[in-house]
């Protein structure tokens, strides 16, 4: 095979996702490598994911990847491309890696709403390692957030907010300063440690991965779901950021009155805690009371996906098509 007609890619903080597609929404080709944030100080090994991820993905089905563009079109959804400086950065780069003849470059909200909804319009969060919202309305207008953390007015994130903010609820309530929580046990035992302190000073050596941190996040949602008070509060302000979010959007693009899809994707969204859940779902019915919200649980890249099919004016049947094969079950 010469080239794919699709190279879709999605791209977040724990992992990243590419596939390959033939012009009839058939895919060809489905890897998984390990996250990429994209942001400036972490641009080249970004670079470097990508290229090895896009690489290994030709190879499988015989696309020589030093022959020239392993696609016609390249629809690449990442976390990274949050302003107009990461989206001429980032494109420059991939340019020079001439991976595909023509490039898309949007955010992995994009791919996120175009995945979860059949509309051309409403309002995608990810909420998974890191939290973001974008905003799209009937008339193409788009709204963005920069998510770039406290300088840019950011409140409670994802799940790398959850375990900083686990951490220190325990070590407040084993010192004194906070009240007691179940925290203070679930944390250790996930962490495999006797006190609190010592999860504490594991992070601050350097001597757990992230992977592993991040992985506290469920921990958390469970402990809130169980009715837990301080995790209920953690995951209380963590769900109200995307009610904030939500509610900016659709403020923004006038469409508070409007019936229109709010797509939730991420490991936090697909989590199924109930506490996040009838918080979020509550506070957006009160922010966009004809909003319907969906939770994404097919892999974001089909959103990247139909975006590539979308542009090179593939027939109604490939976007069917891609939707029934290229599941999460393609990456596990």
């Amino acid at each position: 095979m010469k080239r794919a007609a699709v190279l879709a890619v999605d791209g977040g903080g724990s992992k990243m996702d590419v596939a390959l597609l033939g012009r009839d929404g058939r895919v060809l080709s489905a890897v998984r490598a390990s996250g990429a944030s994209f942001q400036p100080a972490e641009h080249e090994p970004s670079v470097v994911t990508l290229r090895r991820a896009v690489r290994r993905a030709a190879r499988r089905i015989g696309i020589d990847p030093d022959a020239g563009p392993v696609a016609e079109m390249g629809a690449l959804c990442l976390a990274g491309a949050d302003l107009p400086v990461d989206d001429h950065r980032i494109l420059a780069a991939v340019r020079r890696e001439g991976m595909a003849e023509q490039l898309l470059l949007r955010n992995d909200t994009f791919a996120v709403l175009r995945a979860g909804t059949e509309a051309d319009w409403g309002v995608g969060v990810v909420c998974g390692t890191g939290m973001n919202c974008t905003g799209v309305g009937p008339t193409g207008k788009v709204v963005r957030f920069p998510a770039l953390g406290a300088i840019s007015g950011d409140g409670m994130g994802g799940g790398g907010d959850l375990w900083v903010e686990a951490i220190g609820a325990a070590v407040r309530a084993r010192d004194g300063r906070g009240p007691r929580t179940a925290l203070e046990a679930a944390v250790c035992a996930h962490l495999g440690v006797r006190r609190p302190i010592e999860a504490m000073t594991a992070v601050h050596l350097g001597t757990v991965s992230e992977r592993r941190l991040l992985s506290l996040a469920p921990v958390v949602l469970r402990t809130a779901d169980a009715g837990d008070p301080v995790a209920a509060a953690i995951v209380d302000r963590m769900s109200e950021e995307v009610v904030t979010l939500v509610g900016a959007a659709v403020r923004r693009l006038r469409l508070v009155r409007h019936a229109l899809d709010v797509v939730l994707g991420g490991g936090i969204a697909r989590s199924g805690s109930v506490r996040f859940h009838s918080h979020v779902r509550a506070g957006i019915a009160e922010a966009a009371p004809g909003a319907r919200v969906i939770v994404l649980h097919a892999p974001p890249v089909l959103g990247a996906a139909l975006m590539g099919l979308d542009r090179i004016g593939a027939r109604r049947a490939a976007a069917t098509r891609v939707r029934a094969e290229l599941t999460a079950d393609r990456f596990t």
